[in-house]
């Protein structure tokens, strides 16, 4: 498969989201049938709980909708519904920790697999719960930007956009933030 074709299905093209900023419906549904798996993906890494990350994937793409006429195309489209998808599923985790709503759920099943030990696969899930309750424990920026960068494999630069801030302070972050969660990990 050449470069160009898995781009164009990576990354809608140019003409995708001008017809989509310009009105057009179909356009828009694409780009989210483009990108939704991504977005999914995302909110639930930030939020940890599903039915949250279902209602952080949906506002996303409302906002995203609201906002696309605005859309200058500084960045690509992808790393613009990232911005989008990380505050939004922010300001979902505050009305949930307002409400008293949020549970991290319970995610083995999603990273269960039929190949390892039943051994193995024990302490798998039981490395990856003490680092998800670790991660719950970061500060929101300590989160995302762990997620971002550790778990997405964003670039410094990718997320130095969406957070807003140099390239260096995002290293800086970074690097405090696994610092940080070095040290809650080793605390289970």
């Amino acid at each position: 498969m050449n470069s160009q074709v898995m781009n164009n299905q990576v990354r809608p093209s140019a003409g995708l989201v001008e017809r989509a900023k310009a009105g057009d419906d179909g356009a828009f549904d694409e780009l989210v049938k483009n990108h939704e798996r991504d977005v999914f993906r995302l909110a639930l890494k930030v939020l940890g709980n599903y039915e949250l990350a279902l209602d952080a994937s949906q506002e996303t793409f409302l906002r995203a909708w609201r906002a696309l006429p605005r859309f200058r195309g500084d960045s690509s489209i992808s790393t613009w519904l990232h911005r989008i998808t990380v505050n939004t599923s922010l300001s979902i985790r505050k009305r949930a920790l307002r409400n008293k709503a949020c549970d991290i759920e319970e995610s083995a099943h999603l990273l269960e697999s039929d190949s390892e030990s039943p051994e193995a696969a024990g302490e798998r899930v039981e490395l990856s719960e003490r680092l998800r309750r670790a991660l719950a424990q970061l500060t929101p920026l300590q989160r995302q930007i762990v997620v971002m960068k550790d778990v997405e494999g964003y670039s410094h630069k990718e997320v130095a956009s969406v957070q807003n801030i140099s390239v260096g302070a995002s290293k800086v972050r970074l690097h405090r933030a696994r610092a940080a969660l070095r040290d809650l990990v080793s605390r289970e």
